[in-house]
């Protein structure tokens, strides 16, 4: 597996890059960590079904799914693909992103085989830092003593995850689920090599800094459900 050779976080920060997508300018303030209760779905099969419409049903009522405990994610249900299910919270956004904190943030997402190896590893042990009461600056040095150690790795070719759900509310900017698209994981520093966000790419992303890996977004066609979504902004339409 290739080494990460810039120190730093390795994951791409999902909830932070769709709030870029989407607008820039804060409407909040999250200043700090909420009780841990705003962030935890009380009903577990509420919160298994919303995983659950990250994917396609043809992919999703096979796979694994996880469900956030107060100390972090467990596995509710054993799957019989190799994909993983389960709904992002706020603090896989960017370090500086702003809301790091919202305690509203629910983002369903499903990883196939690469991505469950390389990048969910690092959302789960972030989530459990955050759970023990680590501040932001803590797991930023965790994060980069993680990365030192090559206890995290850099992202497995062909890592994407499927995030295709219309009942998530992953930015206060969205107010809800923003689009559906599949996100693709790749080292810091690539998104000039995949044409992402120039005008009529069907492909968005940007490379944050260099602690942060690099995600690219392709907006599709239909929710998981089959429904159709309405079209990106008319810079990347096709």
């Amino acid at each position: 597996m290739k080494q990460r050779t810039a120190v730093g976080v390795l994951v791409p920060m999902i909830l932070g890059s769709l709030s870029w997508a989407q607008a820039q300018a804060p409407g909040a303030s999250y200043p700090e960590m909420a009780p841990v209760e705003q962030y935890l779905i009380a009903d577990r099969a509420a919160e298994i079904a919303l995983a659950r419409t990250a994917a396609p049903p043809s992919i999703s009522a096979d796979a694994t799914v996880l469900v956030l405990g107060r100390h972090g994610y467990e596995t509710a249900v054993k799957g019989k693909n190799e994909f993983v299910c389960f709904v992002e919270r706020s603090w896989t956004a960017g370090f500086d992103d702003w809301q790091f904190w919202n305690p509203k943030l629910r983002a369903p997402n499903c990883f196939n085989a690469p991505a469950v190896r390389t990048e969910l590893p690092v959302i789960v042990k972030r989530t459990e830092w955050v759970l023990a009461g680590a501040t932001r600056q803590q797991v930023i040095e965790k994060t980069k003593a993680a990365v030192a150690s090559h206890e995290f790795q850099s992202p497995e070719p062909g890592a994407f995850s499927f995030m295709l759900s219309k009942e998530g509310y992953v930015s206060d900017d969205a107010q809800g689920p923003w689009l559906p698209h599949i996100m693709f994981f790749v080292p810091h520093g690539q998104a000039a090599v995949w044409g992402a966000d120039l005008d009529g790419s069907p492909i968005l992303g940007k490379d944050n800094s260099a602690i942060e890996s690099t995600i690219l977004f392709v907006p599709v066609r239909r929710w998981s459900d089959g429904s159709p979504a309405p079209p990106p902004a008319r810079k990347h339409a096709m």
